[in-house]
């Protein structure tokens, strides 16, 4: 029997439509994400599909995006209608209450600092988006970013900074970005930090991991955390005798691989981002493993020799996936084992087409969104016989 329906005031009012299948009963939205995802990967005759991950309905988001609108006086939090009007989403059922919580205290503080919120329809103003994270260390710590046109408002936001950090205990991290195209995007190239520390504390499954404004982590903590179980159990089980982690980000799944493994196991995490790669070596540096390495190198570009001295390689990319280079090499390579994780499952399935040699083997879906029609996967591959 299907478990009610998801119940979302804005999307009944229909002023927010972000959550696509919030209509559906939750075990129906797993059931088509679950048909999609074999249907994705039936040309893998030996992959066996592990049960998959359900999250949370509500409280799951670690990250809030939210477009400010409206005045000084009355600014809104969430997005724009049709005519660029804002829409205001602060009561949004996906938040979690350490994450809801900030929200009133900038919306003051936004009348405080007198920030201009941005008319897209006119082309003025200073304030665009505010870009909140919170963490699941000790005492919930959030990490504020504050996406503004330009400079203008920078001596305000620092003369007011104090009164919102006394509003906000938990503040830990806050920056302002500066976005001064008239462009559909969230945020620009240059960051201004406002506090002494510049990272947020992300640990997951007891394991330290850290984040720089701008940075990337899974939306859904609890579903990074069983992400990066799997990845580790199987790591594990097999005990390579070294990893290899491309596109490794802030370094989740090498952290992981190094836990699983003696501390004499060498560990390679490569990322594009500098931010990341400092923040993963901050994560190297608390565990005291010094055969866990980090480097800044972009993955596509990554030298043969440490595709081929690894035994195990595992490639989270984005949501194109590796492409036909990059297959071809992994193909070539001498690994034993690969992981790829992936929150694009054509691009997995186009992506595993092209390297023939490799077998997968164990499967799982997990439901980093919930109400919408994407979700993670990751799979385990062997050299084919």
């Amino acid at each position: 029997m299907d478990s009610a329906a998801f119940s979302c005031d804005y999307f009944r009012r229909g002023e927010c439509r972000s959550c696509s299948e919030i209509a559906l009963p939750y075990d129906r939205q797993l059931a088509a994400k679950e048909s999609a995802a074999h249907d994705a990967l039936a040309k893998q005759p030996a992959l066996r599909w592990l049960p998959r991950v359900a999250n949370s309905e509500a409280g799951f988001r670690n990250k809030a995006k939210m477009m400010v609108g409206g005045s000084i006086d009355a600014p809104t939090l969430g997005i724009l209608n049709a005519t660029f009007h804002g829409v205001d989403l602060a009561g949004c059922p996906l938040y979690p209450p350490a994450l809801s919580a900030s929200f009133e205290p900038l919306r003051d503080f936004i009348r405080r600092a007198s920030i201009e919120p941005y008319d897209v329809g006119e082309r003025r103003g200073e304030l665009k988006h505010l870009l909140v994270t919170v963490s699941d260390a000790p005492g919930h710590p959030l990490m504020l970013r504050m996406v503004c046109r330009s400079r203008e408002p920078e001596s305000r936001i620092r003369k007011h900074l104090p009164w919102l950090q006394e509003q906000l205990p938990s503040l830990r991290v806050a920056s302002i970005n500066l976005l001064p195209q008239h462009k559909a995007a969230s945020e620009g190239d240059e960051e201004i930090l406002l506090t002494d520390a510049d990272m947020l504390p992300m640990p997951v499954n007891g394991l330290p991991l850290y984040l720089k404004p701008g940075g990337f982590f899974q939306t859904s903590t609890a579903m990074a955390a069983s992400l990066y179980r799997q990845a580790r159990d199987w790591i594990e089980q097999r005990q390579p005798n070294s990893v290899l982690d491309l596109y490794c980000g802030v370094g989740g799944f090498a952290v992981h691989a190094a836990d699983a493994l003696p501390a004499a196991t060498p560990v390679l995490g490569v990322e594009i981002s500098t931010d990341a790669i400092a923040c993963a070596r901050r994560s190297t540096t608390e565990m005291d493993r010094p055969n866990l390495a980090f480097d800044a190198i972009d993955a596509d570009q990554i030298p043969d020799e440490a595709i081929n001295s690894a035994d195990l390689v595992i490639v989270n990319p984005p949501r194109r996936g590796i492409g036909a280079a990059l297959c071809a090499r992994l193909d070539a390579c001498s690994a034993r084992w690969l992981v790829y994780s992936s929150c694009n499952v054509d691009t997995l399935s186009a992506d595993l087409a092209r390297m023939p040699r490799w077998r997968a083997v164990e499967g799982r879906l997990l439901d980093m969104f919930p109400h919408t029609r994407h979700f993670e996967t990751i799979v385990l591959l062997e050299r084919g016989q």
